[in-house]
């Protein structure tokens, strides 16, 4: 048996730039961390008693006899990509999918990290998110950039940078008292409001207007706020007044990435003494995360009291195994 625990990611810049069709011609980077929020993926063989070879619990069961007939398109390919067999595959997570997370991709990651620790074999950090990516992004045909396999495969908190040769992961080095403020001035509610990313990655997409300048300077934004964090004679608070801007800024980048009653949202704790804050995730719902100064916290949560608060700290490990106990059972080959 297998069990891998994986992180989701908050990102804070750049955002939309970890597109494909956007960075292999303009470059792209993303500033982002995971915290202490987890999925659990439990993989292990099935044992040969029953009358179907393969049984997966996530929101739904599935149990049948032959791969091709797997509902949920990232295991079923996951399973023939791996050349997995007769397995029992179960998952958890401390918070809800569709969430602007990257829990999919988190769960992607913890899902080949379990298969390959059940063949046997090891993969790297690089080798899972790549495998993560391509996936999701070519094998499930899902819409959505790169940023979040990353993010789960990696952990901590990074910049991304991407070009036409791929991407790089270089850990933004802030000293531990800063990193501390940062996390104690971010605040985290849950809309709610749950959506597949890709859906809304396809709804942007239809609109035929030009974003690449919107794109440019959201890209232009990391530098700015990778300096902030790493300079500590700059103004902390600067971080969140940034992110209000690049909030505005992925609001041009699609109709789907916020509605009315996110706005409403967003507005509410921006009156109550917010710097800024955003959404996070493509858009359409999920998690509102706000940077806001101790002495304001207490009116942000009032405003925000129809809203779960989800406390969060940092963290920096990635997916990892966290059990393993060998197999009774081996599949036929």
């Amino acid at each position: 048996m297998i069990i891998t625990k994986t992180p989701f990611r908050m990102s804070f810049f750049g955002g939309g730039t970890d597109m494909e069709s956007f960075f292999k011609e303009n470059g792209g980077a993303v500033l982002s961390t995971t915290f202490d929020k987890y999925c659990y993926v439990n993989v292990r063989h099935l044992p040969r008693f029953f009358d179907y070879s393969t049984e997966l619990s996530y929101s739904k069961t599935e149990r049948v006899t032959n791969i091709d007939d797997i509902q949920h398109p990232a295991i079923r390919n996951a399973m023939k990509m791996l050349d997995m067999h007769e397995i029992r595959l179960t998952y958890e997570a401390d918070l809800p999918a569709r969430s602007g997370l990257g829990t999919s991709s988190s769960f992607a990651v913890g899902m080949l990290n379990a298969f390959y620790a059940l063949k046997g074999k090891y993969a790297d950090k690089k080798k899972l998110a790549d495998k993560a990516i391509y996936l999701e992004r070519n094998l499930c045909q899902e819409a959505g950039g790169w940023q979040d396999q990353i993010a789960a495969s990696f952990g901590g908190f990074n910049r991304i940078n991407f070009n036409a040769d791929g991407y790089e992961v270089l850990p933004v080095i802030i000293s531990p008292d800063r990193k501390k403020q940062l996390n104690k001035n971010l605040m985290m509610f849950f809309t709610g409001f749950t959506r597949f990313s890709s859906d809304v990655q396809k709804a942007n997409a239809v609109g035929k207007q030009d974003k690449t300048a919107q794109l440019k300077e959201m890209l232009a934004l990391v530098d700015d706020a990778e300096r902030i964090l790493t300079d500590k004679n700059t103004d902390l608070d600067d971080f969140g007044r940034m992110l209000d801007h690049t909030w505005k800024l992925k609001c041009q980048t699609g109709s789907a990435v916020s509605t009315n009653s996110i706005d409403e949202l967003y507005a509410k704790g921006m009156a109550a003494g917010a710097l800024g804050g955003k959404l996070l995730g493509a858009g359409g719902g999920g998690f509102l995360v706000f940077y806001v100064q101790p002495e304001h916290q207490d009116a942000v949560r009032w405003a925000m009291r129809d809203l779960m608060y989800i406390p969060f700290e940092f963290e920096d490990g990635g997916t990892r195994v966290i059990h393993y106990t060998p197999e009774m059972y081996e599949p036929e080959n």
